[in-house]
């Protein structure tokens, strides 16, 4: 019964041409056999999780899709992500197309469709029956949310997708037709509503206190984000200020739902749902890979043999501002802000506190150690070949610095990656109440708060002084920057740069830092990492050919593909 879970996800992977087509029976099990029992229905539910999209746009844990933003290089100059950054994708070349989630969907679809007919009251007289019923009337939208969930992960790549909300047949799935985007979003956020009035806040204390399930908080982040995405450029081209002033509203709800905070303690990141701040995360299991290629690679002991890592950029670290809140930036002739306070010989001091937790530079501490990134230092680099960084610049964020590579006393920890997290609710509030009202410090009966003041919550939490900023346009600057470094390598900057439509702005030159020791100082000077090519085709992602070549309903081909 333990490999069962991995046999029904296997099944679910069997596709005729499309990618809605399997057989529900096997060998040793057929439906009727998995809705029979609660523990089996349990696995069931638990298959639909299992689709929830990593952080990887590969199937190892190292490509981080912030490689295909200008916060971030990958090492290898080979790999499938610099398709991003090179231009060389296509209908016949694509990079993750998570059109995988349409099994997750198809499995959504086919739990939903048997739960409806589950019997167990056979084991009434067990003592959990009650508990087991409980949970059973709440799993249909467990079900629903984590399906709308996936909508918007594909409705966010390719804009109009096909919405199948019941099995198909293989001749449907080879013929179904798109849907345009505001209506899977409408579609998205009313499956939503419906699951906010069921879901509970938490599973603590219910049967078997889990935590890591969809509740009603998760079912309000994704109808906020789906909200959030529909008011934007890409989506909101007459810039209709109806789409942001629902975003708002959403995010407003969650806000004022009073179960989440915002931690100043940086544990979100941790394993396990220890933070007031976490609405969803994906846990994995200990592991030392992530570490393996994104410590520098004298942390390593030999074990890393490959050019891989996520390394920040020049281009992100100047979005950092001083302690004190003023812009400082790295330019030819060095470093240059208006902070009378900061210590230009010591730039990665004094710093948003954010800063350290997200990039290691050099002089920073790890494991014991400093870290040396000047010429010659020792996590130096010349060449990529040479394993190190090609910014100058290491990864912090998610890195576990407990994890060890000791020959004989290998050391993995567990990951804990944010899908969700009650910031991203105060951010979102803070660009759509600007963009709706022109003004960050308006308000009305419909939106309580001022975008300025959910904004510098979030800065207050962070320990950072308040944005002052005055007007839409220079407030706007503000948020876009606050998305940046708050949420720094969480699958945001990638998506950002497109739905705000600034990739001809941001997906240019990609810089690094070259840092010279002299005798009594440190010389900084950018460098020119990679000149990176864009086209305006790529705020959307081709459907794959493939799809094209089974279903003719899903052209036209988005734009420029």
């Amino acid at each position: 019964m333990k490999k069962l879970i991995y046999i029904i996800s296997a099944a679910l992977l069997i596709a005729g041409c499309n990618f809605l087509d399997f057989d529900e029976t096997s060998a040793l099990y057929d439906r009727d056999d998995m809705y029979s029992t609660y523990s089996n229905i349990q696995k069931m539910l638990t298959n639909i999780y299992g689709y929830m999209p990593n952080k990887d746009i590969v199937d190892i844990s190292d490509a981080m899709r912030d490689c295909g933003s200008d916060d971030a290089e990958f090492g290898d100059p080979s790999a499938t992500v610099q398709r991003y950054n090179n231009g060389n994708w296509s209908a016949l070349q694509t990079v993750d197309t998570k059109w995988s989630l349409y099994n997750g969907i198809r499995s959504a679809n086919e739990f939903l469709e048997s739960i409806q007919d589950v019997d167990i009251s056979r084991y009434r007289y067990d003592s959990k029956y009650n508990q087991w019923l409980q949970h059973l009337a709440l799993y249909p939208y467990e079900a629903r949310t984590l399906r709308a969930y996936y909508l918007f992960e594909l409705a966010r790549r390719y804009g109009d997708i096909p919405v199948p909300t019941t099995m198909l047949s293989v001749s449907e799935a080879n013929s179904i037709g798109k849907t345009p985007f505001d209506e899977v979003v409408d579609f998205i956020v009313e499956e939503c509503d419906t699951c906010i009035l069921k879901l509970p806040d938490s599973y603590m204390n219910m049967l078997d206190s889990e935590y890591g399930r969809v509740t009603r908080g998760f079912a309000m982040a994704v109808k906020t984000k789906a909200l959030l995405y529909a008011a934007s450029p890409l989506f909101n081209p007459t810039g209709d200020k109806a789409k942001w002033l629902e975003a708002a509203k959403a995010a407003q709800d969650l806000i004022e739902s009073g179960v989440y905070a915002l931690d100043p303690n940086e544990t979100a990141n941790a394993p396990g749902n220890t933070s007031p701040e976490v609405i969803l995360q994906i846990m994995r299991s200990e592991s030392n890979s992530f570490e393996k290629y994104n410590f520098p690679v004298r942390f390593t002991m030999g074990n890393r043999t490959s050019m891989s890592g996520t390394y920040p950029t020049q281009n992100l670290v100047d979005a950092f501002q001083t302690a004190a809140g003023y812009d400082i930036t790295l330019d030819e002739d060095g470093w240059h802000t208006d902070d009378p306070d900061f210590d230009i010989t010591k730039p990665y001091e004094g710093r948003d506190p954010r800063f350290a937790r997200t990039v290691l530079a050099d002089g920073m501490a790890l494991k014991g150690s400093t870290i040396e990134t000047f010429v010659g230092g020792a996590d130096y680099s010349a060449t990529r070949q040479d394993l190190g960084s090609p910014t100058g610049y290491y990864l912090r964020r998610y890195i576990m610095e407990n994890s060890d590579f000791t020959p004989e006393a290998e050391v993995g920890q567990k990951h804990s990656w944010i899908v969700y997290r009650y910031a991203e609710a105060l951010l979102s509030y803070a660009e759509a109440a600007n963009e709706y009202f022109g003004d960050p410090d308006q308000t009305n009966a419909d939106l309580h708060l001022s975008a300025r003041a959910a904004l510098n919550q979030i800065r207050a939490n962070a320990g950072m002084p308040d944005v002052t900023a005055a007007g839409y346009d220079a407030f706007k600057a503000a948020v876009q920057r606050e998305w940046r470094v708050e949420f720094a390598f969480e699958d945001h900057r990638f998506w950002d740069v497109r739905r705000w439509k600034i990739g001809a702005e941001t997906q240019k030159d990609i810089y690094g830092v070259q840092i010279i020791k002299g005798a009594e100082k440190k010389e900084y000077t950018p460098i020119k990492v990679e000149s990176r090519v864009w086209a305006d085709r790529m705020y959307l992602y081709p459907i794959p050919q493939s799809e094209l070549f089974c279903n003719t309903n899903l052209g036209p081909q988005n734009p420029g593909w």
